[in-house]
């Protein structure tokens, strides 16, 4: 099987054109390709394949097996993959998703893709919605405790759930391996969810790290950098827009008062190609 590692902002993800290649179980298989020691070395799997719907489709799997309903970063190196490897000459292109069909805006510089903009879409703040049981239509920062730390979680939905923290510590030194898993099965959240622990460094600069569902630690994430945005501004610290600042680069997040959508702009980058025996 042909594959490709593309990489946003440190997000990496193995993608696979399906147009051409034929995956009987794309979940076992994000779960052996992704392995950094004995696998190509990932965070997921992503398919990119024909759509009745829209111009393509995304089916996105975590490193864990789990198939996820949107992710940020990979629908970034999706529109790169399809104008750079010439499947469309458009500069916007719809894309499906499990969370709805997404709208992604290519800059282009020299003939490639420098950077994405993508209409993320409404974000869903009630509880119900998330879907989360910390109460019901808008929550903000709701007391959880984990192993015997209580946090203020404020939930978000921005096509997977998500529990935004606003930390007061910094989180360089916050210990997510420790307190991420434990939050992402909490029973608030009755289909787990991404955990992002967030510094307000000013009304338009947040910095965030994020342990994500299904992959752990990770270096970015798309939607969960909106998350942040959405419930720093409910939570009254951060405008409609911002630079999210993560561990593996750096995100432009909007949440527009107009269409309520939230707008997220980031680079995406090829990593390399390669094959990998599916039998093994």
């Amino acid at each position: 099987m042909k594959f490709t590692k593309m990489q946003g902002i440190g997000n990496d993800y193995i993608y696979v054109n399906a147009f051409e290649e034929h995956v009987d179980d794309p979940g076992a298989l994000s779960a052996r390709i992704s392995d950094r020691h004995f696998g190509v070395g990932a965070d997921g799997l992503v398919l990119i394949g024909p759509s009745d719907a829209a111009d393509f489709r995304m089916r996105m799997f975590n490193a864990d097996g789990s198939e996820g309903d949107m992710c940020g970063n990979a629908s970034r190196c999706i529109g790169k993959y399809v104008y750079d490897r010439g499947l469309t000459d458009k500069t916007r292109v719809t894309l499906e998703t499990r969370a709805g069909i997404k709208v992604l805006e290519l800059t282009v510089e020299g003939g490639q893709v420098r950077s994405v903009r993508v209409d993320m879409g409404a974000p869903r703040i009630n509880c119900e919605e998330v879907p989360c049981l910390l109460g019901t239509g808008v929550v903000r920062q709701a007391p959880v405790t984990v192993l015997g730390h209580t946090f203020r979680v404020t939930p978000v939905c921005t096509g997977n759930p998500h529990g935004v923290i606003l930390l007061d510590e910094p989180v360089e030194g916050f210990d997510l391996a420790k307190y991420g898993p434990a939050l992402e099965t909490h029973p608030a959240f009755p289909q787990k969810a991404n955990i992002e622990f967030v510094n307000v460094l000013s009304e338009d600069r947040l910095r965030m790290r994020v342990w994500e569902r299904g992959s752990g630690i990770t270096l970015a994430c798309g939607t969960g950098s909106c998350a942040a945005l959405v419930a720093a501004h409910l939570c009254g610290v951060c405008g409609r827009q911002a630079t999210v600042l993560l561990d593996g680069g750096e995100l432009v997040d909007e949440w527009d008062e107009a269409t309520g959508h939230v707008f997220m702009t980031g680079p995406a980058a090829f990593v390399f190609d390669g094959e990998y025996d599916v039998r093994r």
